[in-house]
C-alpha cells in the first residue's frame, strides 16, 4: 500500500510513486467545530514538476455505494482525483507500452477516514485507474484536461480487476463486489498487449 515518504518527496506536498508520472499531492486538513478546510492541490507546482501545463477542461464526480468496484480503466486524458467522502482502495496500473513502468501497479487508500490518505492523485493518460469502496458512499471528484465529448476514445482500455498476473489484493471479496457489465467482461494485461508477452 502506498505511503508518501520523505524519500519520495519531489516538491512541497508532492510525492512520486513507483509509476512513472503518477504523483500523490498531500492535502493539509484543518478541522474545527464548523467542519474543515483543505487545500487539495496547487497546480502550478505540479506543472513545474511535469514541465507541461495541466489545463482543466471538465470536472466530474462519481458517487459509489458500499462494495462498488470500478475499473481498471485508462483513457486518453490526464486526471487529478480526490476522494471527498468515504474511503476508496485505488489500484493504478501502467498500461503505457513504452513506459519504463509498464505492467507495474500501485495501490492507494484514498479518502476521508481511518488510515486513508487525504489528498489528490495525478494520473497521467495511459495509467489505468480503479476504485473499490471500503467505506461508502465514496465521492470520487476528478478534473480532466479534455472535454468528454471531444476526446479521442480510441485508446481507452479496460483491464480485469482480477488479472492473475497482477494479483491485486482487493479489500473486498470478488463475490461481494458490485460491478458493471463492462467490468465483468474485461481482459488481462497479456490479452491487451500480447506483443509485450510474445
Amino acid at each position: 500500500m502506498y505511503t508518501p515518504k520523505e524519500s519520495l518527496q519531489v516538491g512541497e506536498s508532492i510525492y512520486s510513486s513507483k509509476l512513472e508520472g503518477l504523483f500523490f499531492l498531500e492535502s493539509k486538513k484543518f478541522d474545527d467545530e464548523r467542519g474543515y478546510y483543505a487545500e487539495l492541490a496547487r497546480i502550478p507546482e505540479l506543472d513545474a514538476l511535469r514541465g507541461v501545463e495541466f489545463c482543466t477542461k471538465q470536472v466530474n464526480i462519481a458517487r459509489s455505494s458500499q462494495n462498488v468496484a470500478r475499473g481498471i480503466h485508462s483513457e486518453n486524458w490526464n486526471k487529478l482525483v480526490t476522494v471527498t467522502n468515504g474511503v476508496a482502495f485505488c489500484a493504478l496500473v501502467d498500461l503505457r507500452p513504452t513506459s519504463k513502468t509498464f505492467g507495474v501497479f500501485e495501490t492507494i487508500l484514498l479518502g476521508v477516514g481511518k488510515d486513508a490518505l487525504h489528498g489528490s492523485v495525478f494520473i497521467p493518460s495511459g495509467i489505468g485507474n480503479s476504485l473499490c469502496v471500503v467505506e461508502g458512499p465514496v465521492d470520487y471528484l476528478y478534473y480532466v484536461d479534455k472535454l468528454y465529448k471531444d476526446r479521442d476514445p480510441s485508446g481507452d482500455k479496460a483491464l480485469s480487476l482480477f488479472d492473475p498476473d497482477l494479483a491485486i489484493s482487493w479489500p473486498i471479496a470478488k463475490e461481494e463486489m458490485i460491478l458493471s457489465q463492462r467490468d465483468q467482461n474485461t481482459v488481462t494485461l497479456k490479452e491487451l498487449f500480447p506483443e509485450k508477452y510474445a
